[in-house]
């Protein structure tokens, strides 16, 4: 992650541009950081306190902000650009941008893992690249408090920010074609926890037993953008006993 820069800067040096005839995508640079992180939740937070009319859903990610809406709704029946109206809005809300948008405190989601065996394949894999003892990895990676930056590739899985650079680790060579839902997993700079069943070429190192996503829950996800966690190592028969009373 680079150092973060100062809204006035993602201010200028902002860019909209359209996404199909349907949605507007607002650029706010193209470095990773937790100002820019936080402009963006900023704006999400000001699209859902004040929707303007035909806005269907906004979509946050690291550096953008994909706003989707109704043409003919936004355009008022044809009778304006709607690229033009929600690029107007846009606009608006980045000129109210505070100078320092803060977030507010939440409270630090603990997710139990148990690391290594069969539950993290690749934690020799981390240990030999980086030259550091499995211990140590486990260590290192349970230390930080990590900002969960964006939900996505899957529905509920987390892109988090704030891993130490020691544990960097390349992508697997060659995928594998089912990952299990709950995998902890590490890949380049990055760790994150796989939310379903799917194929994934990162570094497995550990599970956790936590749900984090349920469709049936009225929150189907168990983090969102902007909240922090942080790994909690545990035993196999922690793990399991976790696992049975359904977190």
């Amino acid at each position: 992650m680079e150092q973060p820069s100062p809204p006035n800067d993602l201010r200028t040096t902002a860019q909209l541009y359209p996404l199909g005839d349907a949605a507007v995508v607002l650029q706010l640079g193209h470095t990773i950081s937790e100002a820019t992180h936080r402009a963006i939740q900023a704006l999400g937070h000001s699209l859902d306190q004040a929707p303007f009319p035909g806005l269907r859903e906004f979509v946050p990610a690291f550096t953008t902000l994909t706003v989707y809406y109704d043409p003919w709704i936004v355009s008022r029946n044809g009778k304006r650009n709607p690229y033009n109206a929600v690029a107007d809005r846009l606009h608006s809300l980045l000129r109210e941008l505070p100078a320092t948008a803060e977030t507010q405190p939440q409270p630090v989601v603990e997710i139990p893992v148990c690391y290594g065996g069969r539950f993290g394949p690749d934690l020799a894999v981390v240990a030999e690249h980086t030259g550091l003892a499995p211990a140590e990895v486990i260590r290192l990676h349970t230390e930080p408090e990590y900002l969960v930056y964006m939900i996505g590739f899957a529905p509920g899985f987390p892109y988090l920010g704030g891993m130490p650079e020691q544990l960097a680790t390349p992508r697997k060579a060659q995928p594998r074609p089912l990952v299990p839902a709950g995998s902890v997993g590490i890949a380049g700079g990055q760790t994150g926890v796989y939310s379903l069943p799917t194929p994934g070429g990162w570094q497995l190192i550990g599970r956790t037993p936590r749900r984090l996503f349920t469709p049936a829950a009225a929150s189907p996800s168990l983090l969102r953008a902007g909240q922090r966690l942080r790994f909690v190592a545990i035993s196999e028969e922690q793990y399991e006993h976790l696992l049975e009373h359904e977190l």
